[in-house]
């Protein structure tokens, strides 16, 4: 069964014990530089299993509202991927504070291109990549999988762009409009210095991308979201269910935003629906090892 750990009430010793059980099955390589911009060089942290050729990864793109948040924050979030045998790769992208919109978007798109080209050196096999995030990394990991071409100019690379073989999407927003309209305070920073922040709003949205051929969709989203509103969620799921587009949608009733309100039934909830999900898709054997 594959089990998610929460952060709250985890141990030291508890985490010491996780931490040498992952020291002695993987290796890490930690800040491989994948693109530098005017505000300094951005990294991948590579978590990989020993003595095991490319195989299939989770990209994993850490939450804070755009402006918080770093790629070690979330380590102990990958050990239920490790576990089942994927790969993992943390993305470093730049914050709103560093620079606006559509900076995240883009460093998370071209870190995606970079490891589909480059992870094999790392272990990762470019054509079993997933990608997931939770919050605003949710959105940036719907982002990363639904653009196409026409948005690669920032990484631009030979050959037809890579694509994801799925999304595990955790309460990210997929219209970001409304939150936009309301002035919320993180909102207003991602597009903080945009001469028209609607438009650029409406072109960073999920729900604009969604058309036939994408990879397919798992969402999670808890029913009393109270920064990311469930409508959200349900939204998506109507839309992409229009084009055609395998998605699922898994309701938290009564959590609220974060991983925090849900009960440990929710969890375990969550991960089946994950590892079957991850399963359906090929990239986890149905013994629960990554392929």
């Amino acid at each position: 069964m594959f089990l998610l750990l929460p952060l709250t009430g985890f141990g030291q010793e508890t985490a010491r014990d996780w931490a040498s059980m992952v020291g002695q099955r993987f290796t890490v390589r930690r800040d491989v530089v994948y693109r530098s911009t005017p505000q300094g060089d951005l990294k991948l942290d590579f978590y990989v299993p020993y003595d095991k050729a490319p195989g299939p990864t989770m990209l994993y793109i850490h939450g804070g509202g755009w402006q918080t948040g770093t790629k070690e924050q979330y380590v102990l979030w990958y050990l239920p991927y490790l576990q089942l045998g994927l790969r993992v790769v943390a993305v470093e992208y730049r914050l709103s504070g560093r620079a606006p919109a559509p900076a995240a978007v883009e460093d998370c798109r071209c870190a995606f291109m970079w490891v589909a080209k480059n992870g094999g050196q790392f272990g990762v096999d470019p054509e079993q990549i997933v990608i997931t995030g939770g919050s605003a990394g949710g959105h940036l990991a719907l982002m990363t999988a639904m653009l196409d071409e026409s948005y690669d100019k920032a990484c631009r690379m030979d050959g037809p762009a890579p694509k994801a073989v799925a999304v595990v999407n955790y309460y990210g927003a997929t219209d970001l409009i409304p939150g936009l309209r309301e002035g919320k305070a993180h909102f207003l920073k991602f597009f903080r210095d945009v001469a028209d922040p609607e438009a650029l709003a409406k072109q960073l949205s999920p729900l604009t991308w969604v058309r036939e051929g994408m990879p397919p969709v798992l969402t999670i989203h808890g029913d009393a979201d109270e920064m990311v509103a469930y409508e959200q969620a349900t939204l998506l799921h109507q839309a992409l269910e229009q084009a055609g587009v395998a998605n699922e949608l898994v309701t938290i009733q009564g959590g609220a935003h974060g991983r925090h309100t849900w009960t440990e039934a929710d969890t375990i909830r969550v991960q089946r629906h994950i590892e079957a999900f991850l399963t359906k898709q090929g990239v986890v054997s149905p013994t629960g090892e990554g392929k």
